[in-house]
């Protein structure tokens, strides 16, 4: 069991790591539910004006969190390179 739980934290920390597209798909697809749900549940809505809502500001936000995720590992890659190169004292 620990193995497979080993597994999937090296799966999902990859796909955090490397796949800026692949992450912000699955936010995005997520947030369509999850807003189209509260939307017509909440304010009683038809469920077409639920799904447009839905659909127009959780693609906003996924485009958003991929740009924030590109910056954050260009961010995290620059640190990495100044620590390798203080410590094997590379300019």
């Amino acid at each position: 069991m620990a193995e497979v739980n080993e597994s999937m934290q090296k799966v999902v920390a990859k796909i955090a790591n490397q796949h800026s597209i692949v992450l912000a798909g699955i936010y995005t697809i997520g947030h369509i539910v999850i807003a189209m749900s509260c939307n017509y549940f909440i304010t009683g809505t038809s469920l077409n004006m639920a799904a447009m809502d839905a659909i127009i500001e959780p693609i906003i936000n996924g485009f958003w969190f991929y740009v924030l995720h590109k910056i954050y590992q260009a961010k995290m890659n620059n640190n990495k390179q100044e620590i390798r190169e203080k410590k094997y004292g590379f300019i």
